[in-house]
């Protein structure tokens, strides 16, 4: 009976086995072996661990801006931002190397979680990779233009570029409440933004907005295309997928390197101009994906959404301290709207028919 109640409670929340191996690239047999070992119940997850993974995404993506801003010296980066990006892929393609090594002592090399592979598999990940760049490197030029916070407020732009582009290039419905939730998040931007105190409708300039859109439309199209190529072969282990991706990504950081900073880097040095605060934020944004990943394993999509917003607000509060911010009635309504609309999009989803 008790398996009886296990298997209906799956089947009425519409997450088969296959999401699950379509998120962590193989099979998801750990409830087929308790079953088949005997027992009846499926251990949840610790409240600690998830209470921990949670706040960790909260504080990494919340501080994420807040560092960028923090290491520029005199209103510009000391450092090469080429450098700092190339040090973020090869951060993530570290952790990806270690979680394989982890694996491979566990369960063994197999087929899905060998790094050796064919052509046809890895000529896939240069668009994403690149679509990656060029995102990663207007990241720190659009600070010339907007504040901490309202770069949090704007970067959830790219929630509707992603749901469109879903619409489009993998063809999944959208619900009406999604939709609605796409006008209520474009109101909430556009609401935090609102300036009383100048002649200017909008505090963040044009240059401002049209950086945010590319970076949003950058964002949602190598978000899709990836999540394309690693359902086209679920049961490749996800670690070797990211592995191959984060190459791709050191690759074209080293071309921009030596297209845009190759004479500083090799009169200065690599790490020229880097300081403690410039580690903490390369650090950090390794560390944004793998809190991603272990949120989407440790808890699910609707602490992902809390942890955006509450990321929203305290990048306002710590800017409030460390540049002089005004946290006015209209970035506070205007963060609220973007809030709940990001949440009606995660709970808004359409339910598989039975």
């Amino acid at each position: 009976m008790e398996y009886r109640r296990i298997k209906d409670q799956d089947d009425d929340d519409g997450k088969p086995h296959t999401d699950l191996e379509s998120q962590y690239g193989k099979p998801f047999s750990g409830i087929d072996n308790v079953l088949n070992s005997g027992a009846v119940s499926i251990k949840k997850p610790n409240w600690k661990l998830k209470s921990v993974v949670t706040l960790a995404l909260t504080l990494l993506t919340s501080s994420q801006a807040i560092l960028i801003v923090w290491s520029k010296r005199a209103g510009k980066y000391d450092y090469s931002v080429t450098t700092a990006n190339f040090s973020v892929e090869a951060l993530k393609c570290v952790f990806s190397l270690v979680s394989l090594l982890r694996i491979w002592k566990s369960e063994g090399v197999t087929a899905d979680n060998k790094l050796a592979t064919t052509f046809d598999e890895v000529s896939v990940y240069p668009i994403p990779a690149l679509l990656y760049l060029v995102k990663n490197l207007l990241q720190y030029y659009i600070f010339a233009y907007v504040d901490a916070p309202a770069y949090q407020i704007l970067k959830n732009l790219n929630i509707i570029s992603t749901g469109v582009l879903y619409r489009i290039i993998l063809k999944k419905k959208l619900s009406e409440i999604q939709w609605a939730a796409f006008i209520l998040l474009c109101a909430g931007c556009t609401t935090a933004q609102l300036n009383s105190n100048s002649d200017r409708v909008l505090q963040t300039p044009f240059q401002g907005w049209l950086m945010a859109i590319v970076m949003a439309l950058l964002s949602g199209f190598a978000g899709v295309y990836t999540e394309a190529i690693i359902k086209k072969r679920p049961s490749r282990n996800i670690h070797v997928q990211n592995f191959w991706l984060y190459i791709f990504g050191m690759i074209f950081n080293i071309i921009a390197i030596f297209v845009q900073d190759y004479n500083e880097v090799m009169n200065k040095g690599f790490f020229h101009g880097y300081s403690f605060i410039t580690v903490c934020m390369i650090l950090n944004h390794a560390l944004s994906g793998i809190a991603v990943s272990m949120v989407m394993k440790y808890a699910d999509n609707i602490v992902k959404v809390y942890s955006t917003s509450v990321a929203m607000l305290l990048t306002a509060i710590v800017s409030v301290f460390l540049f002089s911010f005004h946290l006015s009635l209209a970035f506070f309504l205007g963060s609220t709207v973007v809030s709940v609309s990001v949440y009606l999009h995660s709970i808004g989803k359409l339910q598989p028919q039975k």
